[in-house]
């Protein structure tokens, strides 16, 4: 008897799932696995919104015996006098302070050949348990450790450092009398680092931009005082 066509096909897809497993027996052969992509690692845990937040810079009190701030500076601490640094003391320096910067510079002069204000004083490094610097800091900068293997490891504030525009020590306002007094601002900076750059090996310029690119993200802390001065009329 022959079989209608639409049964043949159903019988010849039903043998293609038989196979033989050894003679005399078949079963029926598994679907092939379909390969899964692994699984995506859970997510890690949210950063806490104050994390997120810039840390706060606290503000600190910055002062001198000498003058008040928005005050003259003394004829002492100019180049026409004896033109030593003024005494500072300051306060208010936030937990985990690790050491300080001080920048003064002539908010109406400008550096030779363009670009900043003009540098008066630049120290750094000065050691974290300070609250003061006296009248007349020394010029020069003690010799600087040697680097490499088997170099003593330095330690933060262990090496004060100064520069100006024109050397390793404090240079005192020189307004001409002939225009307005100029504008001279004292910027104290407290740190949680200590600053690796040295003092010598490049301009005053190049010290500076070194200087302030290692500040950073690292500041803490800052305290401004600002005063004047104009030569005296001949």
């Amino acid at each position: 008897m022959s079989m209608p066509p639409v049964a043949l096909l159903a019988l010849l897809g039903a043998l293609t799932c038989i196979a033989p497993a050894h003679a005399g027996q078949a079963r029926l052969l598994p679907p092939a696995a379909v390969p899964q992509p692994p699984a995506p690692p859970p997510p890690g845990p949210l950063p806490s919104p104050a994390s997120l937040r810039p840390r706060a810079v606290s503000v600190m009190t910055l002062e001198s015996p000498a003058f008040a701030d928005g005050g003259l500076i003394p004829a002492a601490h100019a180049q026409t006098g004896r033109d030593v640094s003024p005494p500072l003391t300051w306060s208010g320096a936030p937990e985990g302070t690790a050491t300080f910067v001080l920048v003064m510079r002539d908010l109406d002069a400008v550096a030779p050949g363009g670009g900043d204000d003009l540098l008066h004083w630049l120290v750094w490094n000065i050691p974290r348990t300070a609250t003061s610097l006296p009248a007349g800091v020394p010029e020069g900068n003690a010799p600087e450790p040697p680097r490499g293997g088997g170099a003593v490891p330095r330690q933060p504030g262990d090496r004060l450092r100064q520069i100006s525009a024109t050397g390793p020590n404090y240079r005192g306002p020189a307004a001409p009398a002939s225009g307005p007094a100029h504008h001279y601002v004292f910027e104290l900076y407290a740190l949680d680092v200590w600053v690796d750059v040295p003092a010598v090996g490049q301009s005053p310029a190049a010290t500076r931009a070194a200087v302030m690119s290692a500040m950073a993200g690292h500041v803490r802390g800052k305290g401004v005082l600002t005063a004047r001065y104009r030569r005296p009329a001949p």
